[in-house]
């Protein structure tokens, strides 16, 4: 790993990171989930991941650093050019499902080369809107 280059980040994702998690969410949810959760993403809060988290959390391997999308994210690194931030679906402990980064998997990778412990700013969001505490409890007053 090569720690002599910090990785710089946008403040936000780029408008076409949206429509690009969205492909990627259509293939393996309808496209009103898809549709739903690259919704609660553009509004969802920013916070920081480590790179090395954001992997293992997403059972994904460390792409090689020769991989075209990963190579140009370590020259733009290089260059001190700013990435986009990743967008992730939170997983889930209960059931097993992994964490799905729906936009930025090659950031990550590329991000994990400079510095497994690279903070990255992500937008988290869970597979399925939780319900508000305000709506349980108005259900639970009904029975």
């Amino acid at each position: 790993m090569d720690n002599s280059t910090a990785v710089k980040w946008l403040s936000a994702p780029q408008d076409h990171d949206y429509p690009a998690a969205s492909a990627y969410l259509a293939l393996t949810a309808d496209d009103a989930q898809a549709g739903d959760i690259v919704t609660r993403l553009k509004t969802a809060p920013m916070t920081t991941q480590k790179a090395k988290d954001v992997l293992r959390a997403s059972h994904l391997e460390l792409l090689p650093k020769d991989d075209f999308h990963v190579a140009d994210d370590l020259s733009k690194i290089a260059h001190g050019e700013a990435l986009s931030p990743v967008l992730l679906v939170r997983g889930d402990l209960n059931t097993g499902a992994p964490a799905v980064i729906a936009d930025g998997y090659h950031r990550v990778c590329a991000s994990y080369y400079t510095d497994a412990n690279t903070d990255i700013p992500c937008r988290v969001v869970p597979a399925i809107q939780p319900i508000k505490t305000s709506a349980k409890r108005a259900e639970g007053k009904k029975k």
